[in-house]
């Protein structure tokens, strides 16, 4: 077994450290010169407000839009706002700065589980690698801010770190989190059973295992089937939320759409269209890689998911690369990679990459910002 203490994995947790302070101070280095608040970008806006929201007055606050749709609260998923309650408490920090200590924590979690999940399966120095270049993702800013995809990310790499070691209370109690935490919650609960099912067909049978396949449900149909009962939409109560946002899984449709506009827009829309085609491309052929790499199913079956519907779903398509955040195993074939390249010239890519992230999180923060 290997040994995943603190000095084993501090190396990962250093270098994500450092990819994110350096996303941090150029932010706030840009926002300097523009006269903005990175603490405001971070904290209080987009989704971090509805985090906050929840966290002081709870559920049932809603906004009508002109054309008729209902923005309701109920959309997200409530450990967050929790959390951030639970800290606010003895700290007398605001929900929103609470949230970023939140996702601060989360943050090196999910980096940490990260590492494991790759150090696991390729060995420690590819859990580094697998570390720094998820903080060093174009969206990685994403990380820092009071926004839930850090703590479902932590939540989904430990499950299935669980899962792939056959601890499986941990596993369901993990994935029973995660499922408090987004809607994508059902990729780690599908991973987890997944998982079972092939420990199962190669013989194992135990309490352990059972009691792990029944708790990994339980966070996401909890918070659905009350929502479903608050809402008097029954079981499809929580899609009709979701619906009074624009979102839904229509296969890609709507999203194919959008990019078909920005091609027959401007010669501006158009290199937009294509860079969105190009993105695409990229996830699908990371993707691929992982199946050529013979990950575990239950990553396979987890990433698959989480790409599906990030990529198929309807709603503001700005937010996609964010919704990709949480699927790392497409960056475990690049990790390998790098992990065999010599020291100087993995760490010169990755610290180029690095700075580009950084660059490009706070133009983006100051710009159309994550919705």
């Amino acid at each position: 077994m290997k040994d995943l203490g603190f000095r084993r994995a501090a190396p990962a947790l250093a270098v994500f450290a450092a990819v994110r302070l350096l996303g941090l101070t150029v932010l706030a280095l840009w926002c300097a010169a523009v006269g903005s608040s990175p603490h405001t970008l971070l904290s209080a806006r987009w989704d971090s407000l509805w985090y906050a929201r929840i966290a002081a007055e709870g559920y049932g606050y809603e906004v009508l839009l002109p054309n008729g749709d209902v923005h309701s609260n109920l959309a997200f998923f409530p450990l967050l706002p929790w959390l951030e309650r639970l800290v606010a408490a003895p700290t007398g920090l605001s929900y929103g700065s609470a949230g970023l200590v939140v996702s601060a924590v989360a943050g090196l979690a999910a980096a940490w589980g990260i590492f494991a999940v790759a150090d696991l399966l390729y060995g420690r120095r590819a859990g580094i690698f697998a570390a720094g270049v998820w903080a060093a993702l174009p969206v990685g800013i994403v990380q820092s801010m009071a926004y839930s995809e850090s703590l479902f990310t932590a939540l989904a790499a430990w499950a299935l770190y669980g899962a792939l070691r056959g601890r499986w209370p941990a596993a369901g109690l993990l994935a029973a989190g995660a499922g408090l935490t987004r809607p994508v919650g059902a990729a780690v609960v599908a991973a987890v059973w997944v998982a079972a099912v092939l420990a199962w067909r190669r013989g194992e049978r135990s309490w352990r295992m059972a009691a792990g396949v029944a708790l990994a449900p339980l966070g996401a149909a909890a918070y659905v089937l009350w929502v479903g009962t608050r809402t008097g939409g029954g079981l499809l109560g929580y899609l009709d939320v979701q619906a009074g946002w624009g979102n839904g899984f229509d296969g890609g449709w709507a999203f194919a759409r959008f990019i078909g506009a920005r091609l027959a827009s401007s010669p501006t829309g158009a290199l937009a269209g294509v860079a969105l085609i190009a993105g695409v491309a990229l996830v699908l052929w990371l993707y691929a890689l992982c199946v050529r790499q013979r990950q575990p199913a239950a990553l396979l079956v987890y990433c698959g998911i989480v790409v599906a519907l990030a990529l198929c779903a309807s709603g503001y398509f700005g937010s996609k690369p964010r919704l990709l955040l949480p699927a790392f195993p497409l960056l475990l074939a690049p990790a390998v990679a790098l992990a065999r390249w010599r020291t100087g010239r993995a760490a010169a890519a990755l610290g180029a990459l690095a700075l580009a992230s950084a660059v490009y999180g706070a133009f983006w923060l100051n710009g159309s910002g994550p919705p």
